[in-house]
């Protein structure tokens, strides 16, 4: 055999190889895909759930989820009657435990009050509560206005201080659901989500000074220090100084000088002459 020919039919054989490589692993990954995968009941929404609403056995199904199971997954129905729901879940979404509150606590506003925290109530109306825009799952603002501790109580007195930031609103009136829209509604009573050193603050407030809601963009968690700001200084250097009132001399009334009249003769010609006393008198 001659090396020429030996030569080709080894480059042959490694083609050959290749390609039978190459049909193998295609054959092998589609008998893989096609082989039954293990799945893993879990418990799901039969139906969209808003929060605070109480799970029944008409509310849950059950899903099939191929691979790893999600964290907190409930897999037994039994798992989730009678909890509150403290998350908006969707139909067909997989119930997981931390979107229910702990079992015995309910529904409503209190199963959405994450342990430590407290719910707040605060009266507005219609220009405070940021003319209704105030709904569930915003965030705000708390501002206080009032004459501070041992100054005068007067409107040049009145200071306003931004006592709280980025406070989330639980509940506006009664209503606890989150308006897809951001429809405003028109309410008495809104319940932010505070700890309770802020609650403490905020009662204080309520009791004492007028508060004022500002609403804040929900990206927006900034906190930083806000300096209060006293009445006087919104007019500090605007206003134009009072010109000054023009002192007009009084005259004080003085009686009229006396004249003298005397006849002068000069020769023939005779001439009356007029004197008048400088200080009025004789």
């Amino acid at each position: 055999m001659s090396r020429r020919l030996a030569t080709i039919l080894a480059i042959a054989c490694l083609i050959a190889g290749g390609c039978a490589f190459l049909v193998y692993r295609i054959v092998n990954i589609r008998l893989v895909a096609a082989r039954p995968q293990p799945t893993v009941s879990v418990v799901a929404a039969a139906q969209d759930l808003k929060i605070g609403s109480v799970l029944t056995p008409a509310n849950l199904t059950t899903v099939a989820i191929v691979g790893s199971v999600p964290t907190g997954a409930i897999l037994k129905s039994s798992d989730a009657v009678g909890r509150g729901v403290v998350a908006d879940i969707y139909k067909g979404e997989p119930i997981l435990d931390g979107l229910l509150a702990p079992r015995g606590s309910g529904g409503g506003l209190a199963a959405t009050i994450p342990q430590g925290m407290r719910a707040c109530a605060v009266k507005v109306d219609d220009v405070v509560g940021v003319a209704g825009f105030v709904t569930p799952g915003m965030r705000v603002d708390v501002l206080v206005s009032g004459n501070p501790p041992g100054a005068a109580a007067s409107v040049d007195g009145v200071v306003t201080k931004t006592i709280l930031q980025n406070i989330q609103v639980l509940s506006a009136g009664t209503d606890i659901q989150k308006d897809a829209e951001g429809k405003p509604q028109q309410v008495q009573v809104v319940n932010l989500l505070v700890n309770p050193e802020q609650a403490e603050k905020l009662s204080l407030a309520t009791n004492q000074l007028k508060i004022q809601l500002v609403l804040r963009n929900p990206l927006d968690t900034k906190v930083g220090d806000v300096p209060a700001t006293a009445m006087g200084a919104l007019f500090s250097g605007a206003v134009a100084s009072a010109p000054h009132p023009v002192e007009v001399a009084r005259r004080t009334s003085r009686p009229a000088p006396r004249a003298f009249s005397i006849e002068v003769i000069n020769g023939s010609h005779t001439s009356q002459e007029k004197f008048y006393a400088s200080d009025g008198q004789n």
